[in-house]
This record gives structure tokens, C-alpha cells and sequence, in this order.
């Protein structure tokens, strides 16, 4: 019997089978990714098959996991050295942010494409929250979608409250298995209901002390769409880090630096401090995004230093 993982629990899995039918389940056996150490070995978005174990309990035990066709995969935030998968086998993402009420990340964004490009994902970068923006906050958003729709990163601003765009994001969301994700308290369930009012998701108010959100979302869930398709909701993510990722992956994955790249005076060029760099050129003349490029030097640093930390521990 097949079936799709449509939440993540733990140890227990809600799988859907085909005929439409919910199972609780869990795994038998140890799957892993290319060797690699995972905290979840299943994620919701999985196709598996399922053997049937208590059919008055309506348990079963999840046999095999069909081949993915792509997955969104980070470090894990909780245990050191391992992954951790967000989703699988999905058509799109959106990454939810705000540019006030909680202030903007503008990093986030990026560290999250940096999770969607290894399999070309196409990802759309929404704000929400416009119902509290001012001219200086919409003028930071044109800003924002200069840099991100030219290099094929379609922008948006909404607003859950309000229904401002929603009408227009149903559209992008139609027919298709969504993954959506983004920072505590950017509104990420206040959204989802806007898109599906009867799913009523819990939500919170940002504390005024703080200025952060509340996890609204203990644990990844696919919830069905009633215009057509299917919108994968995740917890809050505080930060991103990339252990799984080579220096030179993160260079491949910034996708206009990588296109620029053929102009490097070096076939191994890391846009850093090696002379005839074709992207450090492309920065300092103002055909690639600053912002961009600060955030991919991070990158490169903390892995860096996430090398040298594992040289060392291993000597």
C-alpha cells in the first residue's frame, strides 16, 4: 500500500494512502540519506509504502521510502553534525518574511535559497504584514525586489490581516504542493488560514518586549487546499546553518555569481580574495547585489570556521 507522510510527529508519522485513508505510523528498519546522519529519516512529502499493522488502530508500519524527486535539507538545530529534512518531493517554495513588526532578516533569505537551489526549487519570496508598513518600509521592499525578482526570485507583499494578495498567491499555490517557511512571528499560520480559513491554525501575538513570535507550529504538516493543491506548514526556523555544504556549493548556489563565475580569472574561484574575479567586479560596478554578496561571505566564513572546528576536533 502507498501512501504520503502528511505530518511528522517524532517517532509516530501521519501517512495518507492513496485510496485516501490516514494511518499512524512508524518506521521499521534504518533509512539514511547518501550517509549522511539525519534526525528524521522521514519527512512529510515522502511517498512510502506501508504494511498494514493493527487495522482496528489504524497503525502501520512504514516499509520503504520511494525515491524523492528533491528535498529541503538543513542542519539540524538540536543535534550537532546531523540534518535534518524540512519536506520532500515538493513544486515550489515560498519563504515568508516581514519588513517590521517582527524587522526584517534580510540574511534569512538568502540562507534559505541556499536550501531550495541545490535542486532548482522555484521560491517565492513573500512579506507579509504590509498593513503595517509606511513609506520607508515599502520603499525597503522595492529595494528587496530589485534585488530578488531579476534573478528569478519572484517578490510579494500581502497581508494576511487584510487579505491584501491573497487572491493572487492562491493562484500561485494552485495545484501545486507548496513548502511554506519563514521566521517566528511573520505570520506564517495567520497566512495559511487567509489561504484556507477552515483549517482555523492556531496563532499567537508577537511580544512587545521581545519584539519575537511564538511557535505556533510544533511539528510539519501538509494540509490540503480546497482551490486545488496542497501547502506544506513548518515550524518557525530562528536560524540557518550549513554544515552539509562545501565552500565551493555555496559558491555554485548563489545562482548570479555562479552565472558570472565563467568570467573568473580562476576555474576555482570563491568570489573572495582572488584577483580577476568576475563577481567581486560585478558587485563593485553594481550589477550584483551587495546585500547578496555580505551574506554569501558570511556563509563562506562560518564554513570556514566549521571546517577548521572539525580539523581540529578530529586531531
Amino acid at each position: 500500500m502507498l501512501g504520503t507522510v502528511i505530518k511528522s510527529t517524532g517517532s509516530w508519522y501521519q501517512v495518507k494512502t492513496d485510496e485516501g485513508k490516514i494511518y499512524a505510523s512508524r518506521i521499521i528498519g534504518k533509512f539514511r540519506l547518501d550517509g549522511k546522519k539525519l534526525t528524521n529519516p522521514v519527512a512529510v512529502g515522502d511517498r512510502v509504502e506501508l504494511e498494514i499493522e493493527q487495522v482496528e488502530e489504524e497503525t502501520a508500519l512504514i516499509r520503504k521510502i520511494l525515491p524523492r524527486k528533491n528535498y529541503v535539507i538543513r542542519s539540524s538545530p538540536r543535534k550537532a553534525h546531523h540534518l535534518h529534512i524540512i519536506a520532500a518531493n515538493i513544486d515550489q517554495t515560498i519563504v515568508l518574511n516581514t519588513i517590521i513588526h517582527p524587522n526584517l532578516k534580510q540574511g534569512f533569505i538568502d540562507r534559505f535559497l541556499l536550501m531550495t537551489e541545490p535542486f532548482d526549487i522555484p521560491t517565492h519570496v513573500v512579506f507579509n504584514k504590509v498593513d503595517l508598513c509606511g513609506e520607508e518600509e515599502i520603499g525597503i521592499y522595492a529595494a528587496l525586489e530589485d534585488i530578488y525578482t531579476p534573478i528569478g526570485y519572484p517578490t510579494h507583499l500581502v497581508s494576511a490581516l487584510r487579505g491584501d494578495g491573497i487572491d493572487d498567491l492562491k493562484e500561485i499555490l494552485k495545484n501545486k504542493t507548496t513548502l511554506i517557511s519563514g521566521h517566528s512571528g511573520v505570520g506564517k499560520s495567520t497566512l495559511i488560514n487567509a489561504l484556507q480559513p477552515e483549517l482555523d491554525l492556531a496563532t499567537f501575538e508577537i511580544s512587545d518586549y521581545s519584539g519575537k513570535g511564538q511557535h505556533t507550529t510544533t511539528f510539519a504538516e501538509m494540509h490540503d487546499l480546497d482551490f486545488g493543491g496542497c501547502i506544506i506548514d513548518t515550524p518557525g526556523i530562528k536560524s540557518l546553518s550549513f554544515i552539509n555544504m562545501e565552500p565551493l556549493e555555496i559558491a555554485h548556489n548563489f545562482r548570479e555569481f555562479f552565472e558570472v563565475s565563467e568570467g573568473c580569472k580562476f576555474s576555482n574561484c570563491m568570489h573572495l580574495n582572488e584577483p580577476g574575479c568576475a563577481v567581486k567586479k560585478g558587485v563593485e560596478e553594481g550589477g550584483l547585489s551587495e546585500l547578496r554578496y555580505m551574506n554569501y561571505v558570511t556563509l563562506q566564513e562560518e564554513t570556514a570556521n566549521q571546517n577548521h572546528w572539525e580539523r581540529n576536533r578530529d586531531l
